[in-house]
């Protein structure tokens, strides 16, 4: 893919201070590749991973604190697909895909969401480094797409009027999303839904951004800024702060060696092989660690 493409793996927030509303735009391509190239996925797995990682992004990225973990989990029971997670933490994403293979197969064309994982839900954890907070909200997996349960979070969870639109291009290589909310009280806002009652303008907003086209969100030649132009033209547009995305998973023989540690040593022995180590599997780089119990 040509380097020029200056928007891939990145993240690029905005204000629409006149509107009270802020968003941000999401384009992934190497970064896709690379998390995707882990495993071999089916081509429905595949875009549903994809769309997830563009959602993780999409979140992730409002993180304010830098060391802070932002978790998406998408689990059922008796499913095709039984779990679904992604995470962010300072740029780097990575996810992976549990799934019934034999299940999937046997599915005629391609499976909606709720033929996927059936009566599932969907669980989105914030977790705040420097304060040691955690903050979880639990939606059910409801709607055509990620993205729709994504809205209906922001809806029941945080109260907040928002606006989500995730596109995969047809090579599969290429990834975008939207997302956009309300905020009552200026830039900062106030989590609550008096959207109607505040500012009538979000209706307009959001109509705006229900315009973006699937194949605008994921064309690695259309600047962010261009794209913010043709949406919000008759806007006051503030740019934010901008975010490289890139793939990264933080196993390692030392991480490994740590988690392990964290065992007793009954439960340690129990985890030998028999060719006499321990071996730690990582679903998210598809990389096999063997280690030696005397190095514990």
């Amino acid at each position: 893919m040509p380097s020029h493409y200056a928007d891939l793996d990145s993240a690029c927030g905005f204000a629409l201070p006149r509107s009270h509303a802020r968003g941000r735009l999401v384009r992934l391509g190497p970064v896709l590749d690379e998390v995707l190239s882990a495993h071999a996925y089916p081509a429905p797995i595949a875009r549903l991973l994809s769309e997830a990682l563009v959602l993780t992004a999409l979140l992730g990225a409002t993180l304010k604190d830098a060391g802070g973990q932002m978790t998406l989990q998408a689990h059922a029971d008796e499913a095709i697909l039984s779990l679904l997670v992604c995470d962010y933490r300072g740029g780097e994403l990575r996810g992976y895909v549990r799934f019934d293979a034999d299940r999937l197969a046997a599915e005629p064309g391609l499976p909606s969401l709720y033929g996927l994982f059936g009566k599932g839900y969907l669980a989105i954890t914030f977790d705040q480094a420097a304060s040691k907070e955690r903050y979880q909200g639990i939606v059910p997996l409801e709607g055509e797409s990620l993205a729709e349960s994504v809205r209906h979070f922001f809806a029941q969870s945080e109260q907040i009027p928002s606006l989500v639109r995730v596109a995969v291009d047809d090579t599969g290589h290429v990834a975008g999303g939207l997302l956009l909310q309300h905020l009552p009280e200026g830039e900062e806002g106030r989590e609550r839904l008096h959207t109607r009652l505040d500012h009538p303008e979000w209706e307009n907003v959001a109509i705006l951004g229900s315009t973006l086209k699937a194949g605008e969100l994921a064309d690695p030649a259309l600047p962010f800024e261009t794209l913010l132009w043709r949406l919000f033209h008759q806007e006051e547009v503030r740019l934010l702060a901008r975010t490289e995305l890139v793939r990264g998973c933080r196993c390692s023989p030392d991480h490994v060696r740590s988690v392990l540690a964290g065992f007793g040593p009954e439960e340690r022995t129990e985890m030998i092989g028999e060719d006499g180590l321990i071996r730690v599997d990582c679903e998210f780089c598809s990389r096999a660690f063997p280690l030696d119990p005397a190095e514990l």
